[in-house]
């Protein structure tokens, strides 16, 4: 009960009482408006999937409404087809032609693959203009048949079989972001080289957002046609991509209710200001800025912010059956950068239950080695093995899942998550793939994460100390319940008593059958911790053996800390 007195039920109430309202007093112009504002509502719902949801920033969108209007106006108004064939020929065209765009640009990034999806949108404006016998040019194609309302008055049955459609939609896209969804598409969208290191894999999410979008947009369009029953080369401009975008950000971008509450104020706030004669468009674009200023997280987020927390599931632990244990050989890793070889012809075996500490000076090729094994960089030559199965040309996500996990350097939480929302992230990469539509309750989620917050020594309900970042990061590759465990100086930050915990921690990860590699700067605590020690030096195992024998080594001493002590002295953080 108390969910349904959350903002995003709120605003669906409020939105369905306005229809209630232009429905039975609203003029016939009122609820053309209300039509055309379903219309857009359809557009910004699969954008918030993509943009909101997956992170994606696409300038494609307008075209894809675009290419769903010329479809209807095509379809039915040239060929005569009826709705029901016609309106589902609206979705799937732009699905289709979005996927053949998407696929040369799947992995690109960033303004990168904004800008590629510009150039999409700027060809479906030429073809708009200059493919005159298909779609009428500049005139564009009029006379396109208004839907049929079942007896119902044409403006008001018109209006709520759109709505009826954005309920269908909205209802589409929350289910798509059910449960364990919500926390994964959130490290996506935050982190993507995290993502991938917890399982899952952004450019497919992403692909799939992109093209279910492309089908929430094409249907938009298609409504907007036959409500004005025109369709012109104006459809395919940039200030429909660019109104978009307004309605997602100014709703809040991670919200179905702000998409739709954002096409609503979009549509309806020019009306509301023309009162104020030929100065309100100026005023309609001081309105949209205050709106930013004001509500940066856009309007339903920015309520969200203030509205009281709902208590996350806290108990529990994962009944999962663990993974089969497995040795994971290296032999001959090569990786060159600008012909500096940071790895130089590296082969090492981690057998199950062993704890391998890895030392060397700054730049020795520590990191790199930990990024060729889980699949962040590719190595040039040379294999990975985890078993019987080779790795070396995985991708990361796959790896993950395969069962070789790591930690980063660098822990650090993505924006507005919490540490049971990562470690949750990455138990649907391990139970439920990287699909959209394919996850598992959130409660059992919650309660496996807390599970394992609390094994690495982190109150699930608290917020996270500094510290405890890198054992929530440690937490989250917990999650994927590795065979094998990469650790990039977990003990770095932490203090004596915390320390103390994650060797506990440790030893106990390996008891269980699980190998770990684990570089560390601190040589007091690894030392104590490893049951052999690698030394790298300019990218080459220079000598592995006890930490007794490492520490008597000539070589590993001149080389790696001169005269001094290498138990006592600090190693080098940087690779």
């Amino acid at each position: 009960m108390k969910d349904l007195l959350r903002p995003a039920p709120l605003i669906g109430l409020a939105v369905i009482l306005w229809l209630a309202v232009v429905l039975i007093a609203g003029s016939g112009y009122e609820q053309r408006l209300m039509t055309l504002s379903a219309a857009s509502a359809l557009m910004a719902i699969g954008y918030q999937l993509l943009f909101g949801q997956a992170g994606a920033l696409s300038l494609a969108q307008g075209a894809c409404f675009a290419i769903g209007a010329y479809a209807a106006g095509i379809l039915g108004g040239r060929l005569g087809w009826p709705a029901w064939a016609e309106l589902p020929a609206s979705v799937l065209l732009p699905m289709l032609l979005a996927a053949l765009a998407h696929a040369p640009v799947r992995r690109l990034g960033g303004h990168y693959f904004a800008l590629a999806t510009l150039g999409f949108a700027v060809l479906v404006r030429l073809v708009a203009v200059d493919a005159q016998s298909l779609t009428g040019g500049a005139n564009g194609l009029a006379g396109i048949p208004p839907l049929q309302t079942l007896g119902l008055p044409r403006g008001s049955g018109t209006m709520l079989v759109s709505w009826g459609l954005v309920g269908l939609g909205a209802g589409l896209a929350l289910w798509l972001k059910r449960g364990g969804n919500g926390p994964a598409l959130a490290l996506v969208r935050a982190d993507p080289v995290l993502a991938r290191a917890s399982g899952l894999d952004p450019g497919r999410i992403r692909a799939q957002a992109f093209v279910l979008a492309a089908g929430f947009a094409g249907l938009g369009g298609a409504l907007q046609a036959h409500v004005l029953r025109l369709v012109s080369p104006e459809v395919a401009e940039f200030p429909v991509m660019v109104g978009c975008l307004a309605m997602v950000v100014i709703g809040g971008r991670g919200s179905v209710a702000g998409a739709v509450l954002g096409a609503l104020l979009i549509g309806h706030l020019p009306e509301w200001l023309r009162p104020l004669g030929a100065s309100y468009r100026i005023a309609y674009g001081i309105g949209l800025f205050a709106c930013l200023l004001a509500a940066p997280a856009g309007l339903v987020g920015t309520l969200e912010r203030f509205w009281p927390a709902c208590p996350a599931a806290t108990a529990g632990a994962s009944d999962r059956p663990p993974r089969p244990v497995a040795a994971l050989e290296l032999a001959g890793l090569e990786k060159s950068y600008g012909g500096v070889a940071a790895v130089n012809g590296v082969s090492l075996v981690l057998q199950p239950g062993e704890i391998l500490g890895l030392i060397g000076p700054n730049g020795s090729g520590k990191t790199t080695l930990i990024n060729l094994v889980s699949g962040l960089d590719r190595p040039d030559r040379g294999t990975v093995r985890l078993g019987d199965v080779s790795l070396e040309t995985a991708s990361p996500d796959r790896i993950a899942r395969a069962g070789v996990a790591r930690s980063f350097q660098t822990a650090a939480l993505p924006d507005e998550m919490t540490p049971l929302d990562l470690v949750t992230a990455a138990l649907v990469a391990r139970d439920a793939g990287t699909s959209f539509g394919r996850t598992v309750p959130l409660g059992p989620l919650h309660q496996a994460a807390a599970g394992l917050l609390r094994r690495v020594g982190i109150d699930p309900a608290a917020k996270p100390a500094a510290g405890a970042l890198r054992l929530a990061d440690i937490a989250r590759a917990l999650a994927l319940d590795p065979a094998v465990l990469l650790l990039d100086e977990p003990a770095a930050g932490l203090d004596a008593a915390e320390r103390a915990h994650l060797g506990t921690l440790l030893r106990a990860l390996a008891a269980e059958g699980r190998a770990l590699l684990v570089v560390e700067h601190d040589m007091a605590f690894l030392m104590g911790l490893a049951d052999r020690v690698a030394v790298l030096i300019d990218g080459r195992i220079a000598r592995v053996g006890t930490a007794d024998e490492v520490r008597a080594d000539p070589l590993v001493r001149a080389a790696y800390l001169g005269t001094a002590s290498l138990g006592a002295a600090p190693m080098g953080r940087g690779t």
